[in-house]
């Protein structure tokens, strides 16, 4: 084994089953080391993912020495190993080609050097190995970076950018889930390259940035904004950056306030999607106050965004389901709940229009919307949000019908009592529908059905 200088005195725990393959490859000659991402969350004491190993061993010789393997990317050297029913991928000593299309290597080389494997990935933090018996092999100082709280390009940036493009946004995504900053001269060359992003596919552009917006730092957009990453993979956010919000209710952009938002909603995937699209539609809706010229309004933003949304999406390439959530989410987001005189009938009909099912989820979106606005807008209307949590938490409590799915009367039950077949037993049921919102106690099937007879 060559001398890598390893940090014998570095203890990391690693699972059984890596130390077991580590073993069974340096039993027969081979060098071995966990590498990568698994190392730098060890380090951080967060748990890993996942963990890969690098060796020395080709291809066909990794195949060999295990009874189950699996060729995952075996033109690249890599092979998965499977033990106790779960992957482990395994890969050979790299050297790169040159890189034509900002994505993939023309050629690959295979080397006996780890120093050569590990001078070839992206940052620092993530080109640290570790061997039981070598120690911790750090030799670009990741555990200097992840001290100073850092993300540093390993060798010159540019060279790192060219070879694969997405590393500019992945880059601002460590940045966003470690808490990180980003370094000085690294950061220059996200400026300057920033365009390249044209050449990566749209899956996984939204796989990074999805994992950006659902961290604890969902701010760090902002500086994709600033790096003129958004310009490229979410040119709407340059937009609501851009777009200011001359009202009392707000004191930050549209794009600012959005950041505030995300901030305030559960960091799931559904939320945070929702969160950043709840006013895409703000730029497109700006009016002027005829009294007060300078102020603005942003009628049927809500609406815009939902028409929006669906274009923005697929084009990141989403799932239809969350799709269809976030479009519901944005396009109810700025329900005017109990405006005015606060009664259970204005929740109730607030219920109805957005839907019980996601209505938590409205709930959530409008506090998180309250926590990014002025002071003013902070306090305005509020008292009227915390009596809708009430009203909604009794509605919730007691089962209190809001939609037509939960009354006691169906078309079937007004076909039997003489109703005829057609559009007449949808509007005897919109009725019935209204009257139980206004009274929930008109929920009984008998009650139901004796309206019902004398609205035919």
């Amino acid at each position: 084994m060559n001398d890598y200088k390893g940090n014998k005195e570095f203890h990391i725990s690693i699972p059984k089953n890596v130390k077991m393959i580590i073993s069974i490859l340096e039993k027969n000659g081979h060098e071995a080391f966990a590498v990568g991402g698994c190392i730098r969350d060890t380090i951080l004491g967060r748990k890993p993912q996942d963990w890969d190993i690098t060796t020395s061993a080709l291809p066909c010789q990794v195949k060999e020495l295990f009874h189950k393997t699996i060729d995952t990317g075996i033109e690249h050297g890599t092979v998965t190993v499977m033990m106790s029913r779960v992957g482990y991928e395994v890969t050979t000593y790299r050297i790169d080609g040159e890189y034509n299309d900002s994505r993939h290597p023309d050629s690959v080389e295979f080397t006996s050097n780890l120093i050569e494997d590990l001078r070839r990935r992206d940052f620092t933090i993530n080109a640290m190995a570790y061997n039981p018996t070598v120690g911790l092999v750090d030799a670009f100082d990741g555990l200097g970076d992840i001290e100073r709280k850092i993300i540093r390009c390993v060798g010159k940036p540019e060279e790192r950018f060219g070879e694969d493009a997405l590393r500019i946004l992945r880059a601002v995504r460590f940045s966003a889930q470690l808490g990180f900053e980003i370094e000085e001269w690294t950061m220059k060359a996200i400026r300057k390259l920033a365009n390249t992003l044209e050449n990566i596919s749209a899956e996984r552009i939204r796989v990074e940035l999805e994992k950006l917006i659902i961290s604890n730092h969902p701010d760090k957009l902002i500086t994709a904004y600033y790096a003129g990453i958004t310009k490229v993979i979410l040119p709407e956010f340059d937009r609501m950056m851009e777009c200011p919000q001359n009202t009392p209710y707000h004191k930050y952009n549209v794009g600012e306030h959005t950041i505030k938002v995300m901030e305030n909603v559960p960091n799931t995937k559904d939320m945070r999607w929702a969160a950043l699209f709840h006013d895409v539609g703000k730029p497109d809706s700006i009016t002027y106050d005829k009294s007060e010229p300078e102020r603005m309004h942003f009628y049927g933003h809500a609406k815009k965004g939902s028409e929006m949304v669906p274009g923005i999406m697929k084009r990141l390439k989403m799932d239809n389901k969350t799709i269809k959530f976030v479009k519901r989410l944005v396009e109810c987001h700025d329900d005017r709940t109990a405006s005015g005189e606060m009664k259970p009938v204005s929740v109730r009909k607030s219920v109805n229009r957005i839907g019980k099912d996601i209505y938590k989820e409205y709930l959530q979106l409008a506090y998180a919307d309250f926590q990014g606005k002025s002071e003013y807008g902070k306090q305005k209307g509020f008292d009227r949000y915390l009596y809708t949590c009430e009203q909604f938490q009794y509605i919730l409590d007691n089962n209190i019908c809001t939609s037509k799915k939960e009354m006691e009367i169906s078309g079937k039950d007004l076909i039997e009592i003489g109703v005829p077949k057609g559009q007449i037993i949808g509007d005897i049921l919109d009725e019935l529908l209204k009257r139980v919102i206004q009274n929930p106690e008109l929920n009984e099937r008998q009650r139901l059905i004796e309206i019902a007879r004398n609205m035919f």
